[in-house]
């Protein structure tokens, strides 16, 4: 009996394993667990041993039946595809499930594509850390404590030394630093000011900031890298005015416009139905920009009888509400789908 019994393991087990599709499993599961199968005979037979075996012999059946059982168990899945027992097989012919494809987020798209403008000039990108402490973020930039403007650059203190960097200034400053010219980089990031949140303003946004420096820099070169800029992003028919304005770290300094994207500066001889976007006035501001101010050389260990150079920044949020057109910046922030999916 206890050969029999070992022979039926070894059979099952194999024939079990071999099982190349569902009918072939089903007939090994008749053949040894049916109701005429070759374990149930086993128990049938169990009147013909002898009393002294019967506890032993029971045992090794109920063993080779868990043991068949399992086998089983583990190969139905196989032959089925992962699905339970008894479940039709995948129709490979059929349609598979679509998923979604992620995409950049706006933000993202509009810091690559103003940054690529700049790299095909001859740019290189550099980050920094977004913790700074008040040197890097005022002092060395020209804005020191007693100053007016730094109230413009106010952000959030995370101790008596430590602070939100409130603009990606602070990255010029460290570069020049280390760093000899001539040279030409490109600065992207995340900034924080303690602003309200409304349509047009948040607690964190994004910049980008230029600066390049070498023995003869002109503002020449200035307006013709943000000019190029401005037709790359925008359309080649787009115009550019500089309008005189002032920043601690740059000397003499502009507002940069460029005629409206929507009324293409026309709304002005059209009033007055004037255009929603830049009422009526034909221009937009987009950028702030100058030539670097002498302090700020001094500060980082130039000669500014040597040196010259230019310094351009803007709101990465701004630019790229102008080109998709969107009216709101919280919507940049709010993860709703509806909104991404357009990009």
């Amino acid at each position: 009996m206890r050969d029999k019994i070992r022979e039926i393991e070894k059979s099952a087990v194999e024939e079990i394993t071999l099982a190349v599709d569902a009918d072939a499993l089903e007939k090994a599961r008749v053949k040894y667990l049916g109701r005429k199968g070759l374990v149930t005979e086993l128990f049938k037979n169990m009147s013909g041993v002898s009393p002294a075996d019967k506890a032993e012999i029971g045992k090794l059946i109920n063993a080779l039946k868990e043991t068949v059982s399992k086998a089983l168990d583990e190969k139905t899945p196989v032959l089925s595809g992962g699905s339970d027992s008894g479940a039709q097989k995948t129709d490979i012919t059929l349609p598979g499930i679509i998923r979604e494809i992620g995409r950049l987020h706006p933000i993202s798209k509009t810091i690559e594509e103003i940054c690529g403008v700049f790299i095909s000039l001859g740019f290189k990108v550099v980050e920094g850390p977004e913790i700074e402490n008040e040197h890097y973020n005022f002092e060395a930039l020209n804005i020191p404590l007693e100053h007016p403007s730094r109230d413009a650059f106010d952000t959030f203190y995370l101790n008596d030394k430590w602070l939100l960097r409130s603009h990606t200034s602070p990255v010029q400053a460290r570069f020049m630093e280390t760093n000899k010219p001539p040279f030409a980089i490109i600065i992207p990031g995340k900034v924080y000011r303690p602003d309200a949140t409304d349509a047009s303003h948040s607690f964190m946004f994004h910049q980008i900031e230029g600066l390049v420096v070498s023995d003869n820099i002109r503002f020449s070169d200035l307006k013709g890298a943000l000019t190029l800029f401005a037709r790359q992003m925008f359309g080649e028919n787009t115009r550019m005015r500089f309008r005189p304005s002032f920043f601690p770290f740059t000397e003499p300094s502009a507002e940069v416009d460029i005629s409206c994207i929507l009324c293409s500066g026309d709304a002005a001889q059209r009033a007055p139905h004037k255009c929603s976007l830049c009422g009526g006035k034909g221009w937009i501001e987009i950028l702030g920009a100058g030539m670097v101010n002498p302090k700020v050389f001094r500060n980082v260990g130039y000669n500014p009888e040597k040196v010259t150079g230019f310094a351009f920044g803007m709101g990465v949020e701004r630019i790229a509400i102008l080109k998709y057109g969107i009216t709101d910046i919280r919507m940049f922030f709010e993860n709703d789908i509806r909104f991404l999916r357009q990009f």
